[in-house]
């Protein structure tokens, strides 16, 4: 793959799909609020709710400065973050359960292994050394 086509597949699909962005599709300021529920798993709703509750309870300075920076500093969510629904899911899952993601390698990669002693066995076992003169009479 060239230069040319691979920076063109980076710019189709974002900078990166486990980043924190502002998510402007569901937002109803800025997207902040959305960007983060979506980062971290959680229901949007909730975290306005609770956030609203924090500014009304004390802590108003924090979440509006806090929610300002946030807007400037976060970036918009790219239209084509994903190559596909199951690309979506993948990094889902990898970007919530990280430890969950690791061991399912860590597994499949014992399962391969395995897999891998069994072929060698069965290769060089005794039986398939005998096999191989049966066939070339």
């Amino acid at each position: 793959m060239n230069d040319k086509s691979s920076s063109d597949a980076q710019a189709a699909f974002g900078p990166g799909p486990t980043g924190l962005y502002r998510d402007r599709k569901n937002a109803r300021i800025a997207g902040v609020c959305a960007g983060l529920a979506d980062y971290f798993g959680i229901n949007r709703r909730g975290l306005r709710i609770a956030l609203v509750i924090l500014a009304c309870v004390g802590f108003f300075g924090p979440v509006v400065v806090g929610y300002i920076v946030l807007a400037i500093l976060l970036h918009p969510k790219p239209e084509h973050l994903f190559k596909d629904s199951a690309d979506e899911a993948f990094w889902r899952s990898v970007n919530r359960r990280p430890a969950d993601t690791v061991s399912g390698l860590a597994r499949r990669f014992r399962e391969i292994d395995d897999r891998m002693v069994k072929l060698e066995r069965s290769v060089t076992s005794p039986d398939e050394v005998l096999r191989a003169q049966f066939k070339n009479l």
